[in-house]
């Protein structure tokens, strides 16, 4: 982090975190709303806040592609090839079947996760010092367009999560959602949205 303020910005958001909250941040796509995608409270309640089934899995973030064993029974031969080929470029998400050590009302009915690596800073900080996965599901009500920037986030949302993060909320970057593949447990592809 570059300076104090976003240091202590993000030692709030990890002690909420810590506690099983859920915060509001910054990611390498759009705003997210998060919480620690172990705790299956936290999960539940990111679901209650977004008003949304929790038959929909949510995503989460990790910090680094090495730390993918942990959370899957087997990493395809394929997401090492595919995440290869998307450093530097838009912002891949990766549907792995067979998840494991994540909430369970996280994954989808077929038991499978959909994994971003993040390089933005702020997320990428908050993975590492957690030393969890986090959910990372748009700042929206279920239904409702993604909020490109904070300034689109609903205050109803706001006031609902228990940290709202500082860091780049004046950030008015065009913000656009990652691509997303889903591979199967027989390594087949398939493009859910590029």
């Amino acid at each position: 982090m570059e300076n104090r303020y976003e240091r202590e910005d993000l030692q709030a958001a990890l002690r909420v975190l810590r506690e099983g909250g859920v915060i509001l941040y910054p990611t390498d796509t759009v705003w997210g709303i998060g919480c620690d995608a172990t705790n299956a409270e936290a999960v539940a309640r990111v679901y209650a806040i977004k008003k949304r089934v929790d038959s929909k899995a949510m995503l989460v973030l990790l910090d680094g592609a090495g730390k993918l064993q942990g959370y899957l029974e087997h990493v395809p031969d394929t997401a090492w090839m595919l995440l290869e080929a998307s450093e530097g470029q838009k912002p891949l998400t990766i549907i792995y079947p067979k998840a494991k050590n994540l909430a369970a009302n996280l994954l989808a009915e077929d038991g499978s996760v959909g994994i971003r690596i993040t390089e933005e800073l702020f997320s990428k900080a908050l993975c590492e010092q957690l030393r969890r996965p986090i959910v990372s599901t748009s700042a929206n009500f279920s239904g409702e367009p993604a909020a490109k920037t904070f300034q689109q986030i609903s205050p109803e949302l706001i006031e609902a999560v228990d940290y709202v993060c500082q860091y780049r909320r004046e950030d008015n970057r065009k913000c656009t959602p990652s691509s997303i593949i889903k591979i199967d447990e027989h390594e087949r592809i398939t493009i859910i949205r590029e």
